[in-house]
């Protein structure tokens, strides 16, 4: 998918193409809701994780509690 928007009939062509073929009343609200997860997604790969330790390295019950803000 290009940076600009998902038209109503390639929201169907893409649709079709994963076996999801759409009825032609849904072309449109598919197409809104792909651009709306594309926006979202599109502000999450700008966040800097840099210092961020992955997943795997949380371990639940170590993590202070404190008031400190």
């Amino acid at each position: 998918m290009s940076a600009a928007e998902l038209t109503p009939p390639e929201a169907a062509r893409w649709a079709d193409r994963a076996g999801l073929p759409l009825p032609a009343d849904r072309h449109t609200a598919a197409a809104a809701t792909a651009n709306h997860i594309h926006s979202v997604v599109a502000v999450l790969r700008e966040l800097d994780f840099g210092d961020t330790p992955p997943a795997s390295a949380y371990r639940a019950g170590e993590e202070r509690h404190d008031a400190a803000v």
